[in-house]
């Protein structure tokens, strides 16, 4: 076995660095002493390296997960803390864990050597404080860690050379915009939450990153997504579960609020459009969403015709950082990304639902 593997020696069958393949032209280590077969189990995309921050999380365990069956090198990293039961956390690394290409480290974001250690192809950050109530209750917590965090990640990419940055943003930037649908162009000065402008500090960083190293990235403005293995803080999930097993739930305002819930398998083929970058896009935002609102009341009577049950509702007031409506303008990932979602919100409920 060779000595020049970079996590140290990890003997994964599929490691060029331990196992140097034969006839394999991309690393110094196989060109020199080359001598095992390709390994047969990852035949495809397998000398690719990738590294997944918030891989724990809801969207970053989904895409995970999508990439592995691919046969991509993962490298995961998410710190696993406590803003929702750890418990869901960890059983989305056990799911990550049972593929051979998976890697997990349990490192913050502000404080990682990852990419440095790696040296990724590419870079997808999903990891981040997230949360709009729980951010106007810890402001500075969330500028500490989605903006300090990311001026690590994007120091990392720079120094290594990694060939595309994703990262994730938020329709929360759009604030208290009134012109509907919401526009990549649209201006956005209307933030309701330190968590929005934690987002769009980053969005104006990978921009500067751009303009100053030539680093490419893609950040993605996410619109409510829901599905299995959710976050228990959103409401579709919340909802869902609450209503299934007969418990209130917290209903804020008269029920006009909209949100234009989006499917996480949609989401997932968002992200690996925006990572594979066919377009050569260099330095974008792009609005990944449904485009098909619907109000909380109208949400609330789906989420009760699939639990085949009325919700027990506590009404309470509107609360601080809400906003009232969002609507994503997919016209941009359309053209960029061939982004097309597929899941319509019944179904996507069902989904939901079948998985609780």
């Amino acid at each position: 076995m060779s000595k020049h593997c970079v996590l140290g020696d990890c003997y994964k069958e599929y490691c060029h660095h331990c196992f140097p393949v034969l006839n394999c032209k991309k690393h110094d280590i196989c060109i020199e002493q080359g001598m095992f077969e390709e390994y047969s189990g990852y035949k495809f995309n397998q000398t690719i390296n990738i590294v997944v921050t918030g891989c724990a999380g809801f969207i970053g365990s989904h895409f995970t997960e999508f990439i592995l069956k691919k046969g991509y090198n993962v490298y995961g990293i998410d710190n696993l803390n406590d803003y929702y039961d750890v418990t869901i956390k960890h059983n989305n690394i056990n799911i990550l864990s049972q593929y051979n290409n998976f890697t997990f480290l349990k490192e913050d974001i502000r404080t990682t050597n990852i990419i440095n250690d790696i040296k990724p192809t590419y870079v997808i950050h999903l990891a981040s404080m997230a949360g709009v109530r729980y951010s106007i209750k810890n402001p500075c917590l969330y500028n500490d860690i989605n903006v300090n965090g990311f001026y690590n990640i994007l120091e990392q990419c720079v120094k290594n050379h990694v060939k595309q940055l994703v990262y994730a943003s938020s329709s929360s930037v759009y604030g208290l915009n009134k012109k509907i649908p919401f526009c990549e162009d649209d201006a956005i000065s209307t933030c309701n939450s330190p968590y929005a402008c934690s987002k769009v500090a980053m969005e104006l960083n990978a921009n500067t990153y751009y303009q100053l190293y030539n680093l490419q990235s893609i950040g993605l403005r996410f619109f409510t997504v829901y599905g299995p293995r959710g976050r228990p803080d959103m409401a579709p999930l919340k909802f869902m579960s609450n209503i299934k097993n007969g418990i209130p739930i917290d209903k804020y305002g008269n029920g006009t609020s909209g949100r234009d819930y989006t499917y996480i398998d949609d989401i997932v083929n968002g992200i690996y459009s925006s990572m594979i970058n066919k377009n050569d896009i260099q330095c974008e935002v792009i609005n990944l969403g449904n485009s098909k609102p619907i109000s909380l009341n109208t949400f609330i009577e789906l989420c009760e015709k699939k639990c085949n049950k009325k919700a027990i509702i506590n009404q309470l007031d509107e609360q601080l950082g809400d906003v009232p409506f969002t609507c994503a303008s997919i016209e941009k990932a359309k053209i960029l990304l061939n982004y097309e979602p597929k899941t319509k919100l019944e179904d996507g409920l069902q989904k939901l639902y079948d998985s609780l």
